[in-house]
């Protein structure tokens, strides 16, 4: 964890912690709260811990349950009370916040079942009001919250205080944001799904308590919490509040803290000890803010805008401007997999062998022609023998009655076979009668697996990928038939090593949304990153000679100081990749899972393409329709 100088938080108006990964960062807030029990424990007092549900506190709760399995930790002193409830919710629904406290932290404790407070989402409209001052009482009788844990959504809110919440709010009910609703919706298969209503610890609970630890991971977070650290103090982003409270850490990881002067652009918060790196996202930084291409920019405009230490040590802007320039220019290729019988020595890939055997990873079933669709279909274009492997089935993310439409499509080609009019009827009472986020049977997610490993070789078909060449892993973590997954396996990884094994790859290409700690993206990406380790381990030879290149999906881009290759694609080959895109026709017109971006998949990823080369452009370099980027990967 890196120390700053006091004068690199200038900007910053909480304190705010910054470790290298999701993991380090729980762990160290899970130590925290041991240390507090513990203390409690030695003083025969109790220890009053505010709660939050959700991705983000699960490694801490893993920390803490650990803990008391070694025997390190007790919970028989300690009290605690959740932020909030969905209104109205059954306490054992799968989407219930009393369900989820229990699989991840409660049942697993010795803690005393009537020392810990959920508010209630069973209760009568009548009785909510008093409900919510009982629990603010509770609170207060138990002398206060010792430590808060919090989340942070991507509006500002903490607990369900949207924005409007203002600074003294209480326990109360609140209709839910929009926004909110939508982050819920993977949750709920569906925003319809979706409680309007929460009730929530308020703004002026919360800042009672004697400490707060706010925890983001992720760079979807980044935004926002730059708002709450660095911005000024508003009811629209509750969360700005907490810079009022005199001991509140945000426990942050790299990507989270992202947004945040001093490291985005540290230059404008001290001086800097500038290398390569920094020297490049600076420039391209300082191009994009003043509207000018590298090769224009001046001493003067180095100068104000705290770089004067970099040109006094360079030399001049016209030096500096022309390695940056240099540096991306050789990023950008229209030869993915290498230029045959050329100089390779200013390429992102080797000239030899040519053709290479190409592997990319698509983590769902499209994710690979969203994604990078140009570069794959680049890469058959010139002949290289390119294979995909899907790592999940993507079934949770198809609709019910994709399944009908099917099974009654293959009940008319077999018009007389009985027990498949059977299996139909079977499968339309089910699906009738399915409550919402009730889990598929078994054989309805086989089918809608069936569906999208159909689209995927279509897909595949059309880019003139062969089938042979498809390899439909199925990874364990995966099959839960729920939003939520398994661990990653030691099986995850042996199906995946093989695989490599079997086809020795030159190049390998996987979704690299490294900032995403629960996702299914990252996961897969954790199985390849252990499995190349192992293959590195048992001293395989060809292992040595393989490019490993990352991608990222249709919500973002690389930035494009990041980027080591860039792959330009023109009008007719973007045409082409969205022809591919279509082939998912389960994920067409409307996807279950969205996520806070309404438009289609083809739609984000033809503007982000665009985007990616019009900002090229601005800095100079040659006008393309659309790019793909990349960042390579060294292991």
């Amino acid at each position: 964890m890196y120390q700053p100088y006091q004068e690199e938080l200038r900007f910053e108006k909480i304190h705010t912690i910054i470790h290298g990964d999701s993991d380090e960062a729980s762990l160290s807030v899970a130590n925290e709260i041991a240390s507090l029990i513990k203390q409690k424990q030695e003083q025969g007092t109790k220890a009053v811990l505010g709660l939050a549900t959700g991705s983000t506190p699960v490694k801490v709760y893993d920390y803490l349950v650990q803990f008391h399995k070694e025997g390190r930790l007790s919970f028989k002193n300690v009290i605690t009370f959740n932020l909030d409830e969905y209104f109205p919710m059954e306490p054992d629904s799968i989407h219930s916040y009393v369900r989820f406290m229990n699989e991840h932290l409660f049942d697993h404790i010795d803690i005393e079942p009537h020392n810990v407070h959920i508010p209630d989402g069973t209760l009568s409209m009548e009785d909510v009001r008093k409900y919510c001052e009982d629990y603010e009482e509770k609170i207060k009788n138990v002398g206060g919250i010792d430590i808060q844990i919090l989340g942070i959504g991507r509006t500002g809110h903490i607990g369900f205080n949207e924005p409007g919440s203002t600074l003294n709010s209480k326990t109360r009910l609140i209709r839910l944001d929009r926004v909110t609703r939508l982050d819920a919706a993977s949750d709920f298969f569906g925003e319809e799904n979706v409680p309007k209503r929460a009730i929530t610890m308020g703004v002026g609970t919360i800042m009672n308590a004697r400490k707060i630890i706010l925890m983001a991971w992720g760079e979807g977070k980044s935004s926002i919490i730059q708002q709450a650290v660095e911005g000024e103090i508003k009811e629209s982003v509750p969360a700005t509040f907490l810079q009022h409270h005199n001991n509140c850490d945000f426990v942050l990881d790299e990507a989270a803290a992202s947004s945040l002067t001093r490291v985005k652009t540290p230059w404008l918060a001290t001086e800097c000890d500038w290398d390569e790196k920094l020297i490049k996202t600076a420039t391209i930084w300082l191009s994009e803010k003043l509207n000018k291409a590298i090769l224009k920019l001046t001493n003067e405009d180095y100068n104000e805008y705290g770089m004067g230490n970099l040109i006094a040590e360079v030399g001049s802007a016209e030096q500096i401007n022309l390695k940056v320039f240099n540096q991306l220019q050789h990023t950008i290729t229209g030869w993915p997999g290498g230029k045959p019988n050329a100089d390779d020595s200013q390429r992102p890939e080797r000239a030899q062998p040519h053709p290479k055997t190409s592997l990319i990873f698509s983590p769902h079933p499209d994710d690979d022609v969203i994604s990078m669709g140009g570069t794959l279909l680049r890469l058959v274009d010139q002949g290289h023998d390119v294979h995909v492997a899907y790592q999940t089935s993507g079934n949770i993310a198809v609709f019910d009655d994709e399944v009908i439409r099917f099974l009654d499509f293959a009940t008319d080609v077999q018009k007389d076979n009985i027990e498949l009019r059977k299996k139909i009827k079977e499968v339309r009472e089910f699906l009738a009668n399915k409550e919402p986020g009730e889990l598929d049977s078994p054989e309805i997610q086989e089918f809608k697996g069936l569906i999208r490993k159909g689209e995927a070789l279509a897909a595949c078909r059309y880019c003139g990928v062969s089938e042979e060449n498809a390899h439909f892993q199925n990874l364990p973590f995966y099959e839960t038939g729920a939003v939520r997954k398994k661990p990653l396996s030691d099986e995850d990884v042996r199906i995946t090593y093989d695989l490599l094994n079997k086809i020795k790859p030159h190049q390998i290409f996987a979704a690299g949304d490294l900032s995403d700690p629960h996702g299914t993206h990252r996961v897969c990406l954790q199985i390849i990153f252990k499995a190349l380790e192992k293959l590195k381990e048992d001293r395989v030879e060809w292992i040595r000679n393989c490019y490993v290149w990352l991608y990222r999906g249709a919500w973002q881009e690389w930035d494009i100081a990041d980027m080591e290759m860039a792959v330009p694609i023109g009008p007719k080959d973007m045409a082409r990749k969205i022809n591919a895109i279509f082939k998912h026709q389960s994920q067409k017109d409307s996807a279950m899972f969205p996520g806070n971006d309404e438009r289609e998949f083809w739609q984000r990823a033809e503007q982000r393409n665009k985007d990616t080369a019009n900002r090229y452009n601005a800095l100079g370099m040659a006008e393309y329709e659309a790019m793909e980027g990349f960042v390579r990967y060294h292991f």
